[in-house]
């Protein structure tokens, strides 16, 4: 609780996650109502969104992802430098 309070551990991977999902049930949701309004210039954009949207949002996500793991590993490396007090 302690290392929460004082923003040792991060929350905001996991909200990363979530929208990631979010992104993912989006794109397919716009992707097959493009399809199903069926002209021929929404059902190509249709399809390009429900193949695109859900990888857009990986690339996204794991971006912002990336930052985290930085923190992360530069935190461990300044642990492993710091000498340790017995």
């Amino acid at each position: 609780m302690v290392d929460f309070l004082v923003f040792r551990r991060m929350i905001t991977p996991v909200i990363v996650q979530a929208l990631f999902c979010i992104g993912v049930v989006a794109s397919v949701v716009i992707g097959m109502r493009l399809i199903a309004a069926g002209s021929g210039a929404n059902r190509r954009m249709g399809f390009a969104i429900l193949a695109g949207g859900p990888l857009v949002a990986r690339i996204y996500c794991e971006l912002l992802i990336l930052l985290f793991r930085m923190n992360q590993a530069l935190n461990d490396i300044r642990s492993s430098l710091t000498p340790s007090r017995e």
